[in-house]
């Protein structure tokens, strides 16, 4: 009985994103609902690092890899918001989906790696990770919607694989930098995809002072 009701459960959900997909909702409407969610997503990853922060060794800060070497930088993006203003609405979707697709493997390293993270706060990190991961499956669903509803060039995605491996490290230090690293990418590119959605929105609205 439990086996077929958490199959129901399962199978109702791509039907509710369908029925969404084919009514009458306006794309203004899906922005606002998508810009919201990527508002969450950006502020957690933001309090995770906050978290991570009270018990990080001052060596990992010398340590640590810089920004260019996060998986997504290969991806050239807007640097502010005005030349995010200068990107087709297409291009701007395009880009906040190819950033949140090539998280989906990095945040299962994340989660995996949290629950033997060697840090006071361990399972509070831990269970914000999960949070994080349902936040971006949830994000990523509802810019495929999106995304149907602007045409061919919406839905296209840049490939970005993450070849960093299920293992972060075998001593404290390294455990503790390599999460933090990857986690610090995350959130630098939860901040650009929360901008592009924020321009997005405002870009659909016609209304510039929004922007």
């Amino acid at each position: 009985m439990d086996h077929r009701r958490n199959t129901g459960s399962k199978l109702l959900i791509p039907v509710l994103y369908l029925a969404a997909a084919c009514s009458g909702v306006q794309i203004s409407d899906l922005l606002d609902r998508a810009s919201q969610r990527s508002d969450k997503l950006h502020a957690l990853s933001s309090t995770l690092t906050h978290d991570l922060d009270f018990h990080f060794p001052p060596i990992g800060r010398m340590i640590m890899p810089r920004p260019s070497m996060c998986h997504t930088s290969s991806l050239q993006t807007p640097n502010d918001k005005e030349q995010a203003l200068q990107v087709s609405e297409s291009d701007l979707l395009s880009l906040a989906r190819s950033l949140l697709q090539a998280w989906a493997d990095p945040l299962v390293v994340l989660s995996t790696s949290a629950n033997s993270l060697p840090h006071p706060a361990q399972s509070t990190i831990s269970n914000k990770i999960q949070e994080l991961q349902q936040h971006s499956k949830s994000l990523e669903d509802g810019l495929d919607i999106l995304s149907g509803k602007m045409g061919p060039a919406a839905q296209t995605i840049s490939s970005l694989p993450y070849r960093g491996g299920n293992d972060i490290g075998q001593d404290r230090i390294s455990k503790l930098v390599n999460f933090n690293f990857l986690l610090s990418c995350f959130r630098r590119d939860s901040h650009k995809i929360d901008s592009f959605l924020k321009v997005l929105r405002c870009r659909v609205a016609k209304v510039p002072e929004m922007c």
